[in-house]
């Protein structure tokens, strides 16, 4: 079996000449033989093989639309009987008495979970590394990291260990490590996947969604993972299906690009990746480079992340220090400057931020960007501190995903080439308030037009 089979196209061959547990089995030697050189893998299902051949026995007597899809789950999004650490030494050993609703929802249609993946420890950085199980590697350059949060999930589908895996996106954590992983990754609408149970941080922020290779695995997935749950209270209803959404045609758009949305630096290298990829999308209408000054709430990004985490933590704060993540340290003394007069003010940068891009989605139909301003970056460093050799603070490397968290709409993050030293780069479609839909079925007559799936880092 091919490694790199489409989930879409492996769903229907399980459905008629493969069995779901021979497949599980097949992927599970691939991790056996990847996974020690990427660090993708921190805990493997052990059952995972019967619970394919309970799919099987299962199929033809109710509806199972996965049919036994292999999938791996980031280690922040609790499941049922199995480990999830959070990539932290507080949860080592926490074993959720519940599944997560999106990972209900996969099970429900026949989805079998095949292990979870690392990620930084609580999600909180967008460099994949921890006290517990160390870094992730990025299979396009393993002396590279593969950004974060979700960047196991993200080197597990590059790989071909699995065909798609979940993740989450609080400031980017999807779409960063799909750029430099060369994969498709959306950043649903805030509330489009149900979020319980969930920690209280990046409130308002947090959206779940996966990492695929294709447009329309993304699709098939929201369409099983989607629609309201009483226990989020945030979460939207479903009113259509988004497999069929993407096979509507292209044309006619209104198209914004921005290279550095007014206030980021930008590699040279990247832009111009970016700039070809944007020039392609000319073939579905319009596209024009507008100037727009949106406000960097990269501080706005902090407080509220600093914050959250030290009232979760509330009187183990002090433990929580001596066994963390060592540069987590630098942002918790950052709290005890910080009062809650600065969270509440997020509010007020908030609607600045809208106000400036709202004008924008009464002129177009979507806003382009890059999604990373750097390539993948050395393995040992958290960030960059200099981009085309100007000095820039923390965050300046990841300036175009965070502010669309502060606005909870829909984002993608798709290949959008390589550098000349190999390494992905990627292209951000930004969307109108709840038009998922309409992210997807850009991305997918891109992908029709400029299809990457050929590229791989190994075989």
């Amino acid at each position: 079996m091919d490694f790199w089979i489409s989930a879409y196209e492996l769903v229907e061959r399980l459905k008629s000449d493969l069995k779901a547990s021979e497949v599980v089995e097949m992927y599970l030697e691939r991790i056996k033989e990847l996974n020690p050189k990427i660090n993708a893998f921190i805990t493997i299902n052990e059952n995972a093989v019967k619970e394919a051949k309970e799919v099987e026995k299962e199929l033809g007597k109710e509806d199972k639309p996965l049919a036994g899809l292999p999938i791996a789950v980031k280690d922040n999004v609790e499941t049922k009987g199995i480990r999830t650490t959070y990539a932290s030494k507080f949860y080592e050993n926490y074993v959720p008495q519940e599944d997560a609703v999106i990972i209900e929802r996969l099970k429900k249609a026949g989805a079998v979970i095949v292990g979870k993946t690392n990620l930084p420890e609580l999600g909180l950085i967008a460099y994949t590394d921890n006290p517990l199980f160390g870094p992730t590697r990025n299979p396009w350059d393993l002396e590279r990291t593969v950004g974060g949060s979700s960047g196991g999930s993200a080197a597990a589908v590059a790989a071909g260990m699995i065909p798609v895996a979940t993740g989450n996106d609080g400031g980017g954590s999807i779409r960063i490590p799909a750029a430099f992983c060369n994969l498709f990754g959306l950043k649903p609408s805030f509330g489009r996947i149900p979020c319980h149970p969930s920690m209280p941080i990046f409130i308002g922020l947090h959206s779940e969604g996966f990492l695929t290779r294709y447009v329309e695995d993304t699709a098939l997935l929201l369409d099983l993972t989607a629609g309201r749950d009483e226990r989020d209270m945030h979460s939207l209803p479903k009113h259509l299906s988004y497999v069929e959404a993407i096979k509507d045609p292209v044309d006619g758009l209104k198209i914004a690009f921005s290279p550095n949305l007014g206030y980021a630096v930008v590699d040279p290298e990247v832009e111009g990746i970016v700039r070809n990829a944007v020039s392609k999308l000319e073939k579905f209408g319009e596209v024009e480079e507008i100037d727009i000054n949106v406000p960097s709430l990269e501080m706005e990004l902090v407080t509220k992340v600093v914050l959250e985490v030290t009232t979760m933590m509330g009187d183990r704060m002090e433990e929580w220090k001596k066994i963390t993540y060592p540069p987590y340290l630098g942002f918790m003394a950052l709290a005890e400057s910080l009062s809650y007069k600065e969270y509440i003010k997020i509010e007020e940068r908030k609607m600045e931020l809208w106000k400036a891009l709202k004008q924008v989605f009464q002129d177009y139909d979507f806003l382009v960007t890059p999604t990373v301003a750097v390539p993948p970056f050395k393995l040992g460093d958290i960030g960059v501190s200099e981009i085309d050799g100007k000095p820039v603070t923390p965050l300046a490397w990841m300036p175009f995903t965070y502010p669309f968290n502060f606005t909870q709409q829909p984002a993608a993050s798709l290949p959008a080439g390589f550098t000349k030293d190999g390494l992905p780069v990627g292209m951000q479609i930004l969307g109108k308030h709840f038009r998922d839909a309409d992210v997807l079925r850009v991305s997918k007559a891109y992908q029709d037009i400029s299809p990457w799936q050929e590229a791989r880092p190994f075989d």
